[in-house]
């Protein structure tokens, strides 16, 4: 049941350990997280929630998320990306629980518990993304919210996500995407729709190079947003 890459989880893994280091590789996280956190909130009203963060890696927005008020587990398959979430708790006095385990398998155990789910920046990297839009759909309560983020495919996202941010402006280690599990905005609607969570807002995020600043935009060409609910 873990809808997981080996090459994936082993290439966040080496770099698990300068997850909270604003400059490092992990830079356009700790930039964009703001914008999102804002997004969620703004969509979900977190506090006093009950929220899981899948593919929570180091913890950046499970953190933010709890400094709103949430009660927030995150699941991840990283046993390093994990341990440096829980190591961080140490130096941030908040409180999140940590699990090592497959929205898969924990939508077997959990199912129906939470009033908010986000999987943000991991359904690229997932063989099936299909089957985690799934388990979101299982885990969130009827009426709750469930947000996703990802990086459509067409040649313009190419351009920019990969040769633009990998190569050229080197935002992100070489190899971080893979250009054909991007996925375009009426794939991830119809994925969402066939388990039960209904589109509600879709919205892109522009990174300027000029300003070196990341804006919630209209344009869904590159990065984009999906908030959706979970219909009764």
């Amino acid at each position: 049941m873990q809808n997981a890459d080996p090459n994936e989880l082993d290439k966040f893994s080496q770099l698990a350990h300068r997850w909270w280091d604003p400059n490092s590789e992990f830079k356009p996280l700790h930039e964009i997280n703001p914008l999102r956190l804002e997004w969620i909130d703004r969509h979900a009203k977190l506090a006093g929630k009950n929220v899981l963060d899948i593919g929570c890696g180091g913890g950046i927005l499970s953190e933010s998320m709890t400094c709103r008020g949430a009660e927030v587990t995150g699941i991840d398959l990283s046993d390093k990306a994990l341990g440096v979430a829980r190591l961080h708790l140490l130096e941030s006095g908040v409180n999140v629980e940590y699990k090592k385990i497959s929205a898969e398998e924990f939508s077997t155990q959990a199912a129906g518990t939470f009033d908010v789910v986000t999987c943000m920046e991991m359904l690229e990297h997932v063989p099936n993304p299909a089957s985690t839009i799934a388990a979101c759909a299982a885990l969130v309560k009827p009426g709750g919210h469930v947000f996703f983020s990802t990086l459509n495919r067409n040649p313009k996202a190419y351009l920019l996500a990969v040769i633009g941010a990998e190569y050229i402006l080197r935002m992100l280690p070489k190899g971080t995407h893979e250009y054909a599990k991007f996925i375009k905005p009426a794939e991830l609607s119809r994925w969402t729709r066939s388990v039960g969570l209904e589109p509600d807002e879709l919205i892109g995020m522009s990174y300027n190079p000029l300003s070196q600043r990341y804006s919630l935009t209209n344009n869904t060409d590159v990065n984009y947003l999906m908030h959706t609910v979970k219909m009764t």
